[in-house]
């Protein structure tokens, strides 16, 4: 089974990208808090890539903010990288995400006005 579960801040404002197909497709990077601190007594943040897909990226791109705290449902996917040689490798990890949960902003409506 490959799901991961998460809750986190983003990182910036979702990165839009519109495919030839004209499918829509959105980046985001969270910033998710580790739940202990290291040895010198701080909470450590992991900084996790995301790819979205058509309503879902159309949604998060309208709604949500750099700031807004969201939860993330998905499955982790490998990208293959050259590595130089001309041999493909599995090198960057990202998350797929089939849900976005709208926790909470640090914005407001009049923010946008």
């Amino acid at each position: 089974m490959n799901q991961v579960i998460f809750v986190g801040r983003l990182v910036s404002d979702p990165q839009k990208t519109t495919l030839e197909s004209g499918k829509t497709a959105a980046a985001i990077t969270v910033a998710v808090n580790r739940n202990f601190k290291n040895k010198d007594g701080i909470y450590e943040t992991d900084f996790i890539d995301c790819v979205l897909w058509d309503d879902i990226a159309r949604n998060t791109i309208e709604y949500c903010r750099r700031g807004d705290t969201i939860g993330i449902k998905g499955r982790l996917q490998c990208m293959p990288e050259d590595d130089g040689d001309g041999h493909m490798i599995n090198k960057k990890l990202e998350v797929v995400t089939e849900r976005v949960t709208f926790l909470s902003s640090r914005h407001n409506d009049t923010d946008n006005a």
